[in-house]
């Protein structure tokens, strides 16, 4: 079967951990449909999985009736997903960081550290009206220079 050129995908869900499964399943469909190979579709599903769920956590404080906003562009060999929350927003320079030896033993940042590790880019902005939106992007296909998980 022939990768499709170009999909899109826009999600709302409630701020309800549960939904995370939902979404992921939903982005996975496209990208495999995309013609992404399970390593490249498992490494932006753990990365999806972190935007939604610190949407959900940090952005909406578990609060159902915010939405988490998730759309998905995918043409030919890259894919930009972006998550919206309905929080108060914050600075992503001041996320300690996880690998540093004093933070070793606490989990703040580690979705951060995930995201960006498994992304080819990764960038924050702030909704006037309150919210953050992560943009996450990546290319589908590997290049000889790439190291996924590292």
């Amino acid at each position: 079967m022939d990768p499709i050129t170009e999909r899109q995908l826009y999600l709302t869900i409630g701020s309800r951990f549960e939904n995370i499964e939902l979404v992921q399943m939903a982005v996975d469909e496209i990208l495999r449909e995309q013609g992404a190979a399970e390593e490249i579709r498992h490494w932006i599903g753990l990365a999806l999985r972190e935007a939604v769920a610190n949407a959900i956590k940090h952005g909406n404080r578990q609060d159902p009736e915010r939405p988490v906003e998730v759309e998905l562009e995918a043409v030919a060999d890259r894919v930009e997903i972006r998550v919206a929350d309905r929080g108060e927003g914050f600075d992503p320079e001041a996320v300690p960081d996880p690998l540093a030896p004093e933070n070793r033993f606490r989990s703040d940042g580690r979705g951060i550290f995930y995201m960006r590790k498994f992304m080819d880019d990764v960038h924050y902005s702030f909704r006037p009206d309150g919210g953050t939106i992560v943009t996450m992007r990546r290319r589908l296909a590997e290049s000889d220079g790439d190291e996924a998980a590292g």
